[in-house]
């Protein structure tokens, strides 16, 4: 089979096996959960609890509203939980169902390795073109009012660029995880009810969106609290006025929609591409009818939908 599917001879389509090769390779998972993974899980707790423990702490220095909004957002991402471990729970369905599946899970992590793994060569890029547009820039009436020298706002703009972009990286990618997952368990359910099939999809859809706005919102609150209490906001007098801080807040919201933006761009070419292929070779050449697995480009077309999907961060 695999050598036919390199030389292009699969016979007439009645003849060719109702199954492919099964391409699946090991998992892949970003270096950080790479490394998450690798610490023990009571180090991993006490680490947690620590990163909580100084977030809240700042929050309720800065304004019991941001304290309130990080509570909200471990609530969310505590939820998000409950909602992947439901959705993973329900059956995947027969073994053909599962070869399928794997094989477009197999295509998106590889899709998601490359394409992010693109993005963030020209994030770091973009950063170093920040910091330098930053520091040999002039100041502004407001940098001057507030104190906030050159290299100051260029370091805090670079680093709240990275973070948007990190948060927006990580919602695509969870997204993207769960999505990949919950597919073949909704068919699964289709088979036996529709309500049960709408039930899946609407959870794991949730989960989507609590990720996508729990990371938009935790992040920027992380950075007006960090900001806030950094730099001394309405403290002594001249300090920097908190009517200040959303000029400090600008690359955040740059990083996050450039991120999104590449993802939605790359995902909405991939899956154009491959289904223009679908039906140029398999249907018009080759006979295949719409949206048979056994051709490549099918799966293909499958495996880059959750992409434009998942991140709404633009």
């Amino acid at each position: 089979m695999d050598e036919e599917l390199e030389n292009g001879n699969l016979g007439p389509y009645a003849d060719r096996p109702r199954t492919f090769p099964n391409m699946r390779s090991k998992a892949y998972n970003p270096l950080i959960f790479r490394i998450l993974l690798g610490i023990n899980v009571r180090v991993l707790l006490v680490l947690l609890l620590l990163g909580f423990g100084a977030v809240f702490y700042m929050g309720a220095r800065t304004s019991p509203i941001i304290v309130f909004v990080f509570s909200v957002c471990i609530i969310s991402f505590l939820f998000s939980i409950y909602l992947t471990k439901w959705v993973l729970s329900k059956d995947e369905g027969p073994p053909e169902m599962v070869q399928i599946s794997d094989a477009i899970r197999d295509g998106a992590e590889g899709f998601f390795r490359t394409q992010y793994g693109t993005i963030s060569k020209m994030a770091l890029l973009l950063a170093l073109v920040i910091l330098f547009i930053y520091l040999f820039r002039s100041t502004t009436p407001q940098q001057e009012s507030s104190g906030i020298g050159r290299s100051t706002t260029a370091y805090i703009t670079v680093a709240a660029f990275l973070l948007g972009a990190v948060c927006s990286g990580i919602a695509g990618y969870v997204g993207m995880w769960v999505s990949v997952r919950a597919n073949v368990r909704v068919s699964s359910a289709a088979r036996r009810s529709a309500r049960e099939a709408l039930q899946i999809a609407v959870r794991a859809g949730g989960f989507s969106a609590l990720i996508v706005v729990g990371m938009a919102v935790i992040g920027i609150a992380i950075l007006y609290s960090t900001f806030y209490v950094w730099l001394g906001v309405d403290g002594a007098p001249g300090s920097v006025k908190v009517t200040d801080l959303p000029l400090l807040l600008v690359g955040y919201g740059f990083g996050a929609s450039f991120v999104a933006l590449f993802a939605q761009l790359g995902g909405g070419i991939y899956t154009k591409a491959a289904d223009v292929g679908a039906d140029l070779v398999g249907k018009v050449e080759q006979g295949i009818p719409e949206d048979d697995p056994r051709n490549p480009a099918v799966i293909a077309d499958l495996v880059a939908i959750p992409s434009p999907i998942v991140n709404f961060f633009c």
